[in-house]
């Protein structure tokens, strides 16, 4: 196994849809291989896949080992890019020593992963018996690992291949938890002499929720909510407000149709506030835009009571780092999403949110933090896809076995660490309590977002590491 045939691999798999909750390509794909290969291969009743390949000979006596990764992919795109995820080719470049894709997320979170697995099986290296697994949805609520069944797999020993930072092996994780809500409104009149308007904030970074939100990344949906909470008075209407996409990423975009009486004013402030926040993320989002016109629109108005309550909800709504680890220096332990907001039908207005942390009464009590924001502007609120986190275990064998083969390698330690995002491997062990477990991969930046990207130096020492601990296991 090299890189080179990982990445082979990974280059086909950018050519087929696996938005989550629509896997059936890439599911389809994996049990072709699977037979192609003359592999054992099964699916359970929700889409997991299991692919088997059996021990070299002199290997028989090996323990088996799970090599473990997730189907579906986070699909963004930047606003006014013509692609359809279901169907179009990720449009993927090579520059400057990464492979990236400016325009979409590249979903190398978790096609390196698949990737990574298959070359390993299709190669001749002499090894013990190897479970491949691959779970559905990870990505919206952790599906495939919440619906797995005792005996899909044997091995008690799992690698996880979903993680982002070469040179560091993770062994915990947050857990984590979603909270919706929904607000039911009526449209009304527009205000004689009202002129309509339209406000954006655009050009945010965005990223991953839990590995970017220390990060000091503009969450645009809670900079817009903020500007439109000063405006509230007695003329002001609320038309449409859209921004953010996946609950799991950081707003990269939000955009709002108000009417008001003095549209010249309105503009004059929104520019003085867009400057000051420009001057808050100079740093770490230069990119971002603040954009106000006047439109036409044939849409009334938001009932006012609606209105109001919503833009004062977003805007109390906590987004961020809400307390970092006492025992790990710069480890993340609770924080919370502000995701998106959208209008999915005619008289409803949904916002998503999502939690996280390592401590299960700090996760509790901050779901219930936002819950009661939402409730108390007279929302629906629905908290589901709970997950637990991974409490990590300094006693792992797969723990030893890949710090020894990672210092003969590269003559170095890597860092052994927990992450604040989710991995399925909290569920893998409620479900298995014998697992030893571990995680890691290549480096990726800017997961969950366009321009996601992925470090081909790092696929080099990440191949090898896979490939030595693989070959050596015992």
């Amino acid at each position: 196994m090299t890189s080179e045939s990982v990445l082979d691999i990974f280059k086909e798999i950018t050519r087929i849809p696996r938005e989550s909750g629509k896997e059936g390509p890439i599911t389809a794909f994996l049990c072709n291989w699977a037979k192609s290969h003359s592999l054992e291969c099964k699916t359970d009743k929700i889409g997991n896949v299991l692919i088997v390949k059996p021990a070299s000979p002199g290997k028989e006596d090996v323990p088996t080992l799970v090599l473990q990764a997730h189907q579906d992919m986070v699909c963004e795109k930047n606003a006014g890019f013509e692609f359809d995820f279901g169907k179009d080719p990720i449009p993927y470049e090579i520059e400057d020593g990464w492979m990236i894709s400016k325009n979409t997320t590249l979903g190398a979170d978790d096609g390196i992963g698949i990737a990574a697995c298959l070359a390993l099986m299709e190669s001749d290296r002499p090894c013990g018996r190897i479970e491949s697994l691959f779970t559905i949805s990870e990505e919206t609520g952790m599906d495939g690992a919440n619906a797995l069944e005792e005996g899909f797999f044997s091995g008690k020993t799992l690698i996880n291949l979903d993680s982002e930072d070469e040179g560091q092996l993770f062994i915990g994780c947050a857990g984590g938890e979603h909270t919706d809500a929904l607000f039911h409104f009526k449209r009304e009149s527009i205000i004689k002499g009202n002129k309509i308007v339209r406000l954006s904030v655009s050009g945010g970074i965005g990223g991953h929720s839990g590995d970017d939100i220390n990060k000091h990344r503009a969450n645009t949906v809670k900079i817009l909510a903020d500007f439109l909470a000063s405006e509230i008075s007695s003329d002001f209407q609320l038309l449409s407000i859209v921004g953010g996409g996946k609950s799991n990423a950081i707003a990269r975009e939000c955009n709002a149709i108000v009417a008001v009486a003095d549209s010249i004013g309105l503009a004059g402030r929104f520019g003085a506030y867009g400057n000051k926040i420009k001057a808050e993320y100079a740093e770490t989002e230069p990119g971002l835009v603040f954009s106000v016109s006047e439109v036409e629109s044939k849409l009334k108005a938001v009932d006012g009571k609606t209105a109001i309550a919503l833009i004062n909800a977003l805007s109390a709504c906590p987004h961020g780092v809400e307390k970092m680890s006492p025992d790990i220096e710069g480890l993340v332990q609770t924080s919370t999403n502000l995701a998106a907001v959208s209008i999915p039908e005619e008289g409803v207005i949904k916002v998503a949110t999502s939690q996280r942390s390592s401590v299960v009464e700090e996760l509790d009590a901050l779901v219930d933090k936002v819950a009661a924001v939402f409730k108390n502007a007279g929302a629906e609120v629905e908290c589901y896809s709970k997950y637990p986190g991974w409490n990590p275990n300094l006693k792992s064998h797969i723990l030893q076995v890949c710090v020894k083969s990672y210092r003969k390698l590269f003559s170095q330690s890597p860092l052994v660490l927990a992450i604040h995002a989710g991995l399925e491997c909290g569920l893998f062990l409620e479900k298995f309590p014998d697992l030893d477990m571990i995680s890691f991969g290549p480096t990726l930046r800017g997961v969950h977002a366009p321009g996601e990207k992925l470090e081909l130096a790092s696929m080099d020492r990440f191949v090898k590491l896979l490939d030595d601990v693989v070959c050596n296991f015992k």
